[in-house]
Parts: C-alpha cells; sequence; structure tokens
C-alpha cells in the first residue's frame, strides 16, 4: 500500500506528539539517543562517542542535573543518510529520547534535520563539521568545529610564512569542500596562490596518484582534509613514501594527526603542521580532569577531537536537562544553550547564540616526540575563532 509524504509527515508528528504526553507521567530519567558508527571502517568514532559520553556522566557522580540518564546508542555504519534517518526515527517514536547526540558524517546530519525540527528534539553535533549544518534545523547545536573555523587561522599563518603556492587535496564530500572552498577563499585574500585543487572520493584507499600530481604542481605546500581513520593514514604514508616532504613541499592539515591515529604514523609524521582547536597535549587542569576521566572508565580510551566533542556535546545537554527541570522543552533547552559559556579541555569556548555553533581557539601544532610519544605539540594560539562558513 502507498503513502504520500503528507501522510506519512502526519503520522510522525501525531507520534512524536503523543511521545511528549507521555512523558510528565514518566519516570524521571532522561534518555539520550547517541548516533555514530559503531561498525565498519570508521567504528572508532562510536567507541570514541561513547568513551566521552560515559565518563562525563561519571564526572557528575552518575547523574546530570540530579537525574538518571540513559544512553541510547544507534550504529550508522558510516555515511548513509537513508539508514540514520530511520534510526533516529525510532528513536524519537519508538524510544521516546529527549535528547540526540553524536553524528560524525554531514549526510548524516542533514538527514535527521526535518525529523529534529519537527519533534523539537534538541541535538548536539559531536563531530560533522560542515558549516550549514546548523541552518538546516534550530534544534542544532554543535560542540565540534568546522573546516571554515580552522582553516581560516591556517591560511592566515601559511601567508604570512612566505608561503605563496599551494594545492587543496580534499576528500569529496562536504566538509571536504568546505575545507577547500575556506581555504581559496582566505588565502587568495593574503595573496597567496592555489595552483590546483584536488577532490578525492570518500572511498579511496590508493592516494599516489594525488600525491604525484601535488608533487608535479611546484606547490611550496599542500593543504588537505581528509575523514579520520584509514583515509589520514593512507595520505601520510603516500605523503612521505612519494617523497613530498623531501621535496620541500610542506604539509598543512587539520585533523589528520588525530591522537587515534598518531603513534601509527611512526616518525613519518614528525613536523606535520596543522591547526586545530584541540590537543591532548592541552597544559589546563580541565583537559587533565577530562584525561582521567577517561582513563578511568576505559584504560585504553583515548583523548582526541570526537571524545571531547562527546564530552562538551554531554556538558551541553547537561545544562539544557538543568534549565528544563529534566521536562522535554526542546525550545526552552534550545534557548538556554544558546547563551552557554564555559572551561572546556580544549580551552574557554562559548556557543555562538546566531549560530549554534561552539567558539573556540584554533591552535597551531606541530608533531613532536615527548618521552617516545609522538604528541601534537601547540605552538601558538590563533585566539577564539567563530565558524567563518555561516557568515558568508
Amino acid at each position: 500500500m502507498m503513502f504520500s509524504k503528507q501522510r506519512i509527515a502526519a503520522a510522525f508528528t501525531s507520534a512524536c506528539l503523543m511521545a511528549g504526553g507521555t512523558f510528565a507521567a514518566s519516570a524521571q530519567t532522561i534518555k539520550v539517543g547517541i548516533v555514530g558508527p559503531f561498525s565498519g571502517p570508521f567504528a572508532h568514532y562510536g567507541t570514541l562517542f561513547k568513551n566521552g559520553a560515559e565518563a562525563y556522566i561519571a564526572s557528575q557522580g552518575g547523574k546530570l542535573a540530579g537525574k538518571d540518564v540513559e544512553l541510547i546508542y544507534r550504529d550508522t555504519g558510516g555515511p548513509n543518510p537513508t539508514q540514520t534517518r530511520t534510526l533516529v526515527q525510532e528513536l524519537i517514536v519508538k524510544d521516546k529520547v529527549d535528547y540526540l547526540g553524536g553524528f560524525v558524517f554531514t549526510p548524516n546530519a542533514f538527514a535527521v534535520a526535518p525529523l529534529i525540527q519537527q519533534s523539537q528534539t534538541p541535538t548536539v553535533i559531536f563531530n560533522a563539521a560542515t558549516s550549514s549544518i546548523t541552518d538546516k534545523s534550530e534544534f542544532f547545536i554543535r560542540t565540534s568545529y568546522t573546516l571554515w573555523q580552522v582553516t581560516v587561522p591556517m591560511a592566515q599563518w601559511a601567508a604570512k610564512n612566505n608561503i605563496k603556492k599551494v594545492v587543496t587535496a580534499v576528500t569529496d564530500y562536504g566538509p571536504g569542500i568546505d575545507a577547500e572552498t575556506a581555504w581559496k577563499s582566505e588565502f587568495t585574500k593574503q595573496g597567496g596562490t592555489v595552483v590546483e585543487s584536488i577532490r578525492m572520493p570518500i572511498a579511496t584507499t590508493d592516494f599516489s596518484p594525488f600525491v604525484q600530481r601535488i608533487k608535479a604542481s611546484a606547490a611550496q605546500a599542500v593543504y588537505t582534509f581528509l575523514p579520520g581513520g584509514p583515509p589520514n593514514l593512507g595520505f601520510v604514508k603516500a605523503y612521505n613514501e612519494n617523497g613530498l616532504a623531501k621535496a620541500g613541499i610542506q604539509f598543512l592539515g587539520t585533523a589528520e594527526t588525530d591522537e587515534f591515529d598518531l603513534q601509527k604514523f611512526g616518525d613519518a609524521a614528525l613536523g606535520l603542521t596543522t591547526a586545530f582547536h584541540y590537543s591532548a597535549w592541552h597544559d589546563s587542569a580541565a583537559n587533565k580532569k577530562f584525561i582521567e576521566a577517561l582513563k578511568k572508565r576505559d584504560p585504553n580510551a583515548i583523548a582526541n577531537y570526537a571524545s571531547v566533542g562527546a564530552w562538551d556535546g554531554m556538558f551541553v545537554i547537561h545544562k539544557m536537562i538543568e534549565a528544563t527541570g529534566g521536562q522535554r522543552d526542546g525550545l526552552k533547552a534550545i534557548a538556554a544553550a544558546r547563551s552557554l559559556a564555559w572551561e572546556s579541555p580544549r580551552g574557554p569556548v562559548r556557543i555562538d547564540p546566531k549560530t549554534r555553533h561552539i567558539v573556540q581557539n584554533v591552535y597551531l601544532r606541530k608533531v613532536e616526540k615527548v618521552d617516545g610519544q609522538l604528541v601534537n605539540k601547540e605552538v601558538q594560539s590563533f585566539g577564539p575563532q567563530i565558524d567563518y562558513g555561516l557568515d558568508k
């Protein structure tokens, strides 16, 4: 039997209203659905989300604003918008979650925007980094970063350090295109030249043809963006094996030296330069507390941008629960989140009330070896950065 989109939407709305109507009579356990890849090549993100979220709740004595919290995990397997939409609809209608968090890939976040807008479910983005995500629903809040946010200060730094010609090499999907656009916009504004723009399919495993093009370009540097996991390892390996470093082509990136993969690179990573909002080596009391909480939960847990995105995401959910007294009120929860400012493990942060995106310091980092371990050493702070992409 065929159903129209209007009838499906009406049924979903009705289910959402029934879910909201039964909440007041239910127990005061707050349900949070966390959506991410828990299987497949990007499964480490699911583990990082889980560790960060559970460590935060444990650090608060197991309750948030005096309420028990149930975390409900759902596995997208990777970039899969259709599957993600189905999972989120089940979380809202069947599981009756009060909040949502997670989301690694931009297409998955885009796919659920109509559902969260309709159900008024506050949703905290722990990772997905395309600027326009928060434009898609007023119930999105982001505690990760965007490519514009970390790319603009890196482009300014490169220009100030006499880098005149650059190749961009990015994965061909939302964040990669944002990274390429941001670099071109700012670097050319600073007087630099982008000699070639390379877009690499998300399923790429052999990066040699791309790095050969970079080597032949006569560029002084390559600015790159790839999703975390196997692509990072493959690109950096090809960068070194094809002699780009020896040819004097500097590596400029963002999350490519992520702590999850960093030790796997070996000494090939030494000297790689990135601009990013978090390093596990960040020297602050808040970061020490974060890492201790992670390790207490799981001695093998890794402090990186995804686990800190989940930790701060749960802080935001904590404050929304506090503001609403544990009642389901999406508008009141989002209003409270817009005014938040706190000391994160990454440094001082706040939510931009207009964009609902995090404002944070971005740091210039270089890979160094300390006590036999590779670390992302912060060598300069660019200060607080907004999401420049949402101003375009």
